[in-house]
């Protein structure tokens, strides 16, 4: 029994740990809304329709290798807000996902993009 409540009290002293550590982990629901996504379609539009396209399906004559992550896909959206934040925050390594921690102001803004990224979601699904 007394080896039940450790174990308890340091699993939730690891989950405090991590969505109060600074590094941007506010909820581990892939679909919880952290940000704005208004505020995002801006900062997507500034950074990164470059390479992910007006739909996030990747811009036409764009050739990296590999290429662009296709953000409406249910690979990407169904990944958990804060594994994609960390992508975002930290970039992919051998890929052109460049990390973002040091272009975009605060933490807030990549939750605020990530918000908008799921909006692409929508607009996948609408199309026939």
């Amino acid at each position: 029994m007394r080896f039940a409540g450790i174990v308890l009290s340091l699993l939730m002293g690891i989950i405090s740990f991590g969505c109060s550590s600074g590094f941007g982990l506010k909820d581990l629901s892939p679909w919880a809304s952290l940000g704005d996504p208004v505020n995002g379609r801006e900062i997507y539009v500034n950074h990164c329709i470059h390479c992910h396209g007006a739909d996030g399906k990747g811009s036409p004559g764009i050739e990296l290798v590999p290429p662009p992550a296709d953000l409406s896909s249910d690979a990407v959206q169904s990944r958990l807000a804060h594994t994609l934040f960390r992508r975002i925050h930290g970039g992919k390594p051998n890929t052109a996902m460049a990390a973002w921690k040091g272009a975009l102001s605060d933490d807030d803004d990549i939750w605020n993009v990530l918000d908008y990224v799921r909006t692409l979601r929508d607009a996948k699904s609408s199309q026939p």
